[in-house]
């Protein structure tokens, strides 16, 4: 079965990291092109960041130049590293390519 599953969440203070991990299974992550979506509550879904199978990114304008997207296919694991978080990056991110992960909350408070 194709599977997304994230961690890493958690609560932290403005201005500090984290790093989110989504362990995929079940398809070929190296062929595929990933992303990060988050949901703030009462919003949208915002695209975060999205890496291709040639390994060239995307960045929303809220998020360049902070975050940065990666990825391990030895491990099959994409990743979000996020610095210098404020407090509008609050949200459940989830994983996703043709199917979404569970999500894993993250507050900056």
């Amino acid at each position: 079965d194709v599977q997304l599953v994230e961690s890493g969440g958690g609560l932290v203070q403005p201005g500090g990291s984290l790093r989110l991990s989504c362990s995929a299974s079940g398809f070929a992550f190296g062929d595929n092109a990933m992303s990060w979506v988050r949901q703030a509550p009462g919003n949208e879904c915002e695209l975060v960041s999205t890496i291709s199978s040639d390994r060239s990114t995307f960045y929303s304008q809220s998020v360049m130049g902070r975050f940065t997207i990666s990825q391990d296919n030895a491990k099959n694991t994409l990743y979000l590293q996020m610095n210098s978080l404020k407090t509008e990056d609050t949200a459940v991110y989830y994983c996703a390519t043709s199917i979404w992960g569970q999500g894993t909350q993250v507050t900056v408070s």
